[in-house]
């Protein structure tokens, strides 16, 4: 070989070796509100899901639901983007029929009560762009008191008497939204 040839290949090899990966893919760091999903029925090995939650899961971190989640203001249902609701079916929310489809689902919190919104809204970030024009149903719900505190704002589904019920729980407060095929 020739020694330019030679001192090519070593000139190649070194600067390759000193270039940094421009390629290199930028990953972001950990959600400080991750995105999770509630669904029912809640087993995995059920592929036939009648109804399922998408939504972020913002910390309390020693700070009160009250101001995270002001009373009488459309709440985004977690942190981010707002929660997106999946009906896989045609179902009620009182006595509001809604057709199988995705939605926007908020609330408006209250002391005694919250008032739950399916909206035909998507991908909105938070509920700075609600408009109530664009409500399918609403349905005003009771609170409850729980006794553990949930650091993260929690959904989880449970079946009792033909009705689906999506419990929202953060700290102590509880909310459970009725659902009926």
């Amino acid at each position: 070989m020739k020694k330019t040839t030679v001192f090519s290949i070593i000139t190649c090899v070194f600067v390759l070796l000193l270039t940094p990966n421009v390629n290199a893919q930028e990953f972001s760091k950990l959600d400080k509100s991750p995105m999770d999903a509630a669904a029912f029925p809640t087993s995995y090995k059920d592929t036939n899901k009648l109804i399922k939650i998408v939504y972020s899961r913002p910390q309390l971190k020693d700070r009160k639901l009250s101001k995270l989640a002001p009373n009488g203001e459309v709440w985004r249902l977690g942190a981010n983007e707002a929660a997106e609701l999946t009906l896989y079916k045609d179902m009620k929310l009182g006595n509001t029929s809604v057709k199988a489809g995705t939605y926007t689902f908020y609330a408006i919190p209250g002391d005694k009560e919250w008032t739950a919104i399916i909206s035909k809204d998507l991908n909105v970030w938070g509920s700075y762009f609600y408009k109530e024009t664009n409500d399918v149903a609403r349905l005003s719900v009771p609170v409850t008191s729980g006794g553990k505190s949930l650091e993260a704002f929690s959904i989880a589904f449970e079946e009792a008497n033909g009705t689906i019920n999506m419990h929202l729980g953060w700290g102590t407060t509880r909310v459970a939204v009725p659902f009926t095929k």
